[in-house]
């Protein structure tokens, strides 16, 4: 489907020397990089992957004598050529999953198991297959994005101005979503709040992960019962702030993780439960905005997903 070749670089150490003092490091990255696309080594920038002095900074971050860089490994994308004879395949996906659409933007039902976007060893993912399908459109953009395991509503602009009117709405918490889920256990009625601070990190591999510190950032997800059975409970989900993984790591924090959850998750429990469907049970189910060109206010419910299409009664009872 795609041609790819993988490249990595090895761990390197820097010593700055007197031609390298006050340069930015994000410029001095570039130079050592080459091979390395601008969004590559801006990423391991935030994500705190690179080191000077054993220590996180910024892109901003002005080089000083004796400074020692840590360069960790960094994966290298190849050019993605997507195939003519797959585009089909693409619209097919596509078009049967299309919730809303004009000429300002549109939404669709993101399916479980395809990603928001290529990267990080993923051949391709929705917004490559959406630029495949409107090549006319030159401003296709994701407005937010989802977990590659997560299904549910996506938004995606087709002008700069809905781009940067949608991200000012997530900012100043606008925009709402409603995400639905089924958890381990039964859920405790005093659980109706969850206010963990969230701090992103990543294993020795280079993996995402997030987790409860005190050192994280402020988040707040709200939680309401909507049924509970023998040994599960179904969530209707409010996240008011969004930070990566935050329902996730929530739910799992008081010790009733979303099923089949693979990151987060409790692999015995999950073992236990007689279903062949593997996949995360989260859906973003409805997100409400306002519309950057008529301000009038839109609702989009994706009702479709694998939720509901289970006998849950069979299952977990």
């Amino acid at each position: 489907m795609i041609k790819k070749k993988n490249e990595y670089t090895k761990v390197k150490k820097i010593v700055i020397l007197k031609n390298s003092i006050g340069q930015r490091i994000d410029n001095f990255l570039k130079k050592k990089l080459k091979k390395f696309s601008k969004n590559a080594i801006y990423t391991i920038i935030r994500k705190g992957r690179i080191r000077i002095n054993k220590k996180r900074i910024q892109a901003k971050y002005k080089l000083k004598k004796n400074d020692t860089i840590r360069i960790p490994p960094i994966y290298k994308e190849s050019k993605k050529i997507v195939k003519k004879k797959n585009i089909p395949y693409f619209k097919k996906i596509i078009k049967n999953n299309i919730l809303y659409e004009d000429k300002y933007l549109m939404a669709i039902n993101k399916p479980k198991k395809i990603a928001v976007h290529g990267g990080s060893g993923i051949n391709f993912g929705i917004i490559e297959m959406i630029r495949k399908i409107y090549p006319m459109e030159k401003n296709l953009e994701l407005i937010h994005r989802l977990d590659k395991d997560t299904s549910g509503v996506l938004l995606i602009s087709k002008k700069k101005f809905v781009l940067k009117s949608l991200h000012n709405q997530i900012k100043n918490r606008r925009i709402k979503k409603t995400y639905t889920a089924i958890v381990h256990g039964l859920w405790p009625i005093k659980y109706k709040k969850i206010n963990f601070p969230l701090l992103k990190t990543q294993n020795i591999f280079g993996k995402r992960l997030v987790l409860v510190s005190k050192n994280g950032k402020k988040s707040k997800t709200i939680f309401k019962v909507e049924k509970k059975y023998k040994n599960a409970t179904i969530l209707k989900i409010y996240p008011i702030t969004g930070r990566t993984h935050q329902i996730r790591v929530h739910t799992a924090q008081i010790g009733h993780p979303i099923i089949n959850d693979n990151r987060y998750g409790n692999k015995n429990l999950d073992k236990k439960i007689n279903i062949k469907n593997k996949e995360l049970f989260l859906h973003a189910l409805q997100i409400c905005f306002l519309h950057p060109k008529t301000n009038k206010k839109i609702s989009i419910i994706a009702k479709k997903n694998s939720i509901n299409t289970l006998n849950l009664k069979k299952i977990f009872n």
